[in-house]
């Protein structure tokens, strides 16, 4: 007893409660007046979890909110958007006639003058050339214009919404009009019955018209006649006057720069012809390969050849002699068959070889005598022995001269008729024999 009174037992907070004796006491961190730091530390960090999980909470909610009203109100001005295209849509179309009337306009009448050999003398016409079936022409020239043109001409209905978004944005980011976004059908909807106005009504118009070619027409029927009327500048107009414009030969024979630069026309025909400015059409012709490569056209070996040789314009047109021929025949044709409402066929007894070799002698009777004589024009007729003539009105001029090209052959009629009709069936094919008095 004496021991445990002298003893003094100090209070502990060490040790769990089983461990004290029962004689002795604790206390625990419950009996603390003022709690411990770390007693208020953990409920400090608890409350901080507590607290940036609901503000976590809240900004997940916040912004799926935010989304949530953009997608409301996106969604509300499409629909307003939509009640507003229709109406424009539904004005501007009760202005065009009843679709049941419409009707794909005839293509100008060409006639195509050939020498007793078949040979091609002379196109004539408003289109300059005749119309060429799409399994007809070179295989590139469709290609390169769906490639540069149209790259989705197959897929779509008519109009292209991709297109047409992109075509928005580079205007928009360009800062200026400098895509159309207009597909091949809406080009020839434009080129048939539209005038080239940029208002909202024809464009309204021509989307309209564009979706009905696409209902009534096959994708190549409406490729053929979009190459068979398109302007390619320097007065062509379709695919076969443009070959014969520019590089002397039938859209049959066309070959893959050709119809590159062909194809890069489209897009502005009388600034990038190539009459008028060949290295701008040889740079847009480029874009055009390197478009048909992208779209699996052609091959990396056929670019680096085609790019390697780049088309050639022929060095002249209309310069022929053969051109009097096919001038004077277009004079006489109105008062021998009337109206031409289809494509026509001259042929002639001239021979294109023959007319060559005349019209050289000629040139050189010029280039020699022409300032002696005071002579710029001659005129040459050969006859064979029947009296059926080879060579007819080979008048020549230099081509700084400004003496009209029909003079001599006008001079020629005059005196005695320049032809005489043996046979012709309207509106088909018509038969001519050149005739000339031997003393003009």
């Amino acid at each position: 007893m004496a021991n445990r009174r002298d003893s003094r037992i100090e209070p502990s907070f060490e040790g769990p409660p089983s461990a004290k004796s029962s004689a002795g006491f604790s206390v625990s961190e419950e009996d603390r007046v003022v709690p411990s730091n770390r007693k208020t530390s953990a409920k400090r960090q608890s409350a901080k979890t507590k607290s940036s999980r609901r503000g976590r909470g809240k900004s997940r909610r916040g912004l799926f909110g935010v989304l949530g009203r953009l997608f409301y109100w996106c969604f509300v001005l499409a629909i307003w958007g939509g009640i507003a295209t229709a109406g424009i849509v539904v004005y501007y179309g009760a202005k065009m006639p009843a679709a049941t009337t419409w009707a794909i306009p005839d293509r100008a009448p060409n006639i195509r003058i050939v020498s007793v050999d078949g040979k091609l003398l002379a196109n004539r016409g408003m289109s300059g050339g005749e119309a060429v079936g799409l399994h007809e022409m070179s295989a590139y020239i469709p290609e390169a214009v769906i490639a540069i043109e149209d790259r989705r001409f197959y897929s779509h209905l008519g109009i292209d919404p991709i297109g047409l978004s992109r075509a928005m944005v580079a205007n928009v980011l360009g800062g200026r009009f400098s895509q159309g976004g207009s597909t091949l059908t809406q080009q020839l909807a434009k080129n048939l019955f539209l005038t080239p106005d940029r208002t909202l009504e024809r464009k309204v118009q021509e989307v309209l018209l564009a979706l009905w070619l696409e209902h009534k027409h096959t994708k190549d029927q409406i490729l053929e006649m979009y190459l068979n009327r398109v302007y390619f500048g320097s007065g062509a107009y379709g695919v076969e006057a443009a070959s014969r414009r520019y590089f002397g030969k039938s859209a049959r024979d066309v070959t893959l720069p050709e119809a590159a630069l062909l194809a890069g026309l489209l897009k502005a025909p009388s600034r990038l012809s190539p009459a008028r400015d060949p290295k701008a059409a040889e740079q847009r012709s480029q874009l055009v390969l390197a478009a048909m490569r992208d779209e699996g056209k052609i091959s990396a070996k056929e670019l680096t050849t085609a790019m390697s040789a780049p088309a050639t314009r022929v060095a002249s047109y209309w310069t022929g002699s053969e051109n009097y021929v096919a001038d004077t025949i277009v004079e006489e044709l109105p008062d021998l068959i009337g109206d031409m409402r289809s494509d026509i066929i001259v042929d002639t007894t001239v021979d294109l070889t023959l007319q060559k070799l005349a019209e050289q002698s000629i040139r050189r009777l010029i280039d020699g005598s022409g300032k002696k004589l005071n002579a710029s024009q001659g005129v040459l007729v050969s006859i064979d022995n029947s009296g059926v003539p080879w060579s007819a009105a080979m008048t020549i001029r230099p081509a700084s001269s400004t003496v009209p090209r029909r003079r001599a052959a006008s001079r020629a009629r005059r005196s005695s008729p320049l032809f005489t009709w043996r046979h012709w069936r309207p509106a088909v094919r018509l038969t001519v024999c050149a005739m000339m008095r031997r003393s003009e």
